[in-house]
């Protein structure tokens, strides 16, 4: 596997802190994100580049067995594993470099007689697991949808299921980087990020919103027309309605996670308005009002 130089990728030498790295992926990835460059595969190949640069350098385990190991930093350890067990081995068996090369029979045991560390079986290795984020708005996670990812120059088809969480993640099993030797792919790991609603707030699987009433309604009651992520509904609006009064809507809230048909609750909080503008006649009424 040809070296990868992540820092350069990024445009950015070894000496580069946590918040060069940062910075320097999120004004490249908006740069080439997919969704400005539909057409461009070259902006979808670099894309994937600054993912898999960002997912290495901004873990600090990661970064150091990259800067000790290169483009063997996911085996380092691995490979520093075998030498250790490799000299051992020569050391209990008597084994010399000048006793005309090879592993002793221990470590042929181990690895084989032509190995990647010297043996002809060689170990297999998982490939690198990979990132990547997903932005829905809330109404988008209301309901279930269907995404194109373009991972390492593949697009791949995801169901997202309604429900999903602000910051959760799933895994797309075998869809990260190649593996190694004949080893398993790594998996693909997508957090999604929901976006805030200016009306809708969501807490769990129930919804908050507020609702404007005119004090004549929430003096006498009456019914008004409210919005929900499911279309509108009638409520009603009982007589003597103190302004902060909040009432449940069973069911009507976000749908709960790969639990089909099962929903939250609504909470409609009731912001009571106090006409402006009056006519003077208007104004005696509420004199009279308060003086009976």
């Amino acid at each position: 596997m040809a070296f990868v130089d992540y820092y350069q990728i990024l445009g950015l030498d070894k000496t580069a802190s946590e918040k060069d790295i940062k910075n320097a992926y999120r004004k490249l990835a908006r740069k080439y994100h997919p969704d400005l460059n539909p057409d461009d595969k070259e902006a979808q190949k670099k894309f994937q580049e600054l993912n898999e640069a960002n997912e290495v350098l901004s873990d600090a385990e990661k970064r150091k067995k990259y800067d000790q190991y290169g483009k063997d930093w996911q085996h380092g350890e691995e490979y520093q594993r075998a030498q250790q067990s490799r000299s051992r081995s020569q050391q209990g068996y008597g084994y010399s470099g000048d006793e005309g090369g090879g592993f002793s029979d221990f470590f042929e045991s181990m690895f084989g007689s032509s190995s990647g560390f010297g043996g002809g079986r060689q170990v297999k290795f998982k490939g690198q697991d990979y990132k990547a984020e997903v932005s829905l708005d809330l109404r988008e996670a209301y309901e279930t949808q269907k995404k194109t990812l373009t991972v390492n120059g593949k697009n791949i088809r995801i169901t997202i299921p309604a429900g999903i969480e602000n910051g959760q993640t799933i895994k797309i099993a075998g869809h990260g980087g190649n593996g190694s030797n004949g080893g398993p792919n790594g998996d693909l790991y997508i957090t999604f990020t929901i976006a805030n609603d200016e009306k809708f707030r969501r807490s769990g699987n129930d919804i908050h919103i507020k609702e404007d009433v005119d004090l004549y309604t929430a003096v006498l009651g009456g019914d008004i027309v409210i919005e929900t992520l499911s279309g509108k509904v009638k409520l009603n609006v009982k007589p003597e309605t103190q302004n902060g009064t909040a009432v449940r809507l069973k069911g009507k809230g976000f749908p709960v996670y790969k639990n089909e048909g099962k929903f939250g609750d609504l909470y409609v909080t009731f912001n009571v308005r106090i006409p402006t503008n009056l006519t003077e006649r208007q104004k005696e009424l509420f004199t009279e009002l308060s003086q009976s």
